[in-house]
């Protein structure tokens, strides 16, 4: 059994998420909320809540109230690029310089580990 949770436009860059991301990817949820809580990186506080809604998710799935969050792993965990907000700033030689200011789209997908279904 799995569950996804989606956060769009984080105001962050993709390849900023994409670190705390590749951090966490396959582990078990609980070694993975831990070390994004002592992470010192902003985007672990946005990887963090997302894995949290993730695992709500599973949660209240038909069926899933018998689920040990203990038997969770992140399954599949990426960013995306989202839209780019442009703003100027004065150059010189009476130029604008452009600013990107970027952000991006985290997907979560947690799932059950399979050696514990098949003891069931």
């Amino acid at each position: 059994m799995e569950a996804k949770a989606i956060s769009r436009h984080v105001r962050q860059s993709a390849r900023k998420v994409r670190l705390v991301a590749d951090m966490v990817r396959g582990k078990n949820i609980e070694f993975a909320l831990n070390a994004l809580h002592f992470s010192n990186k902003k985007a672990s506080e946005t990887v963090e809540k997302t894995i949290r809604s993730a695992v709500s998710n599973l949660m209240n799935l038909e069926g899933g109230s018998g689920i040990e969050p203990e038997d969770l792993f992140v399954k599949t965990i990426f960013v995306d690029e989202a839209g780019i907000a442009r703003r100027f700033r004065a150059g010189s030689m009476g130029r604008a310089s452009i600013i990107r200011k970027r952000s991006s789209h985290l997907t979560v997908i947690v799932a059950e580990k399979e050696n514990k279904k098949k003891k069931k």
